[in-house]
């Protein structure tokens, strides 16, 4: 499976902003998927994640964040609301085999990478 980001831009702190990831060559039936985030200088964190088990959140997205799938179940949703001036980040989803993870939150888990897509907060 290959993975396409969308959706990052500028947006004022405290605005919500919606990115898209599109899955080609597969879709995500056999797959764990989540997303993830990258500021500059610091190591890549897990925000949510959807695998057999159902969704999964990390402590900075609980309540703000919101992961969803389409019924094709080849795009992937994160929609983010009252975004905070220290979120810029570049934002990534990934992919691993079912089964084939412990915690799918873990970015090293993940097999299969987007190229990011850039969301930046102004204050």
């Amino acid at each position: 499976v290959q993975l396409v980001e969308s959706g990052g831009k500028l947006v004022q702190a405290g605005e919500s902003l919606s990115l898209s990831c599109a899955a080609s060559g597969d879709n995500f039936d056999d797959y764990a998927v989540g997303w993830f985030r990258q500021a500059p200088g610091k190591g890549r964190q897990g925000l949510s994640c959807l695998s057999t088990s159902g969704f999964e959140y990390s402590d900075s997205a609980k309540g703000r964040f919101t992961m969803s799938m389409d019924n094709a179940r080849d795009t992937l949703f994160l929609h983010m609301s009252r975004l905070k001036p220290e979120e810029p980040a570049g934002y990534y989803c990934a992919a691993v085999i079912e089964g084939d993870y412990k915690d799918c939150l873990g970015s090293s888990e993940m097999e299969t990478w987007g190229k990011g897509t850039l969301v930046t907060v102004s204050s």
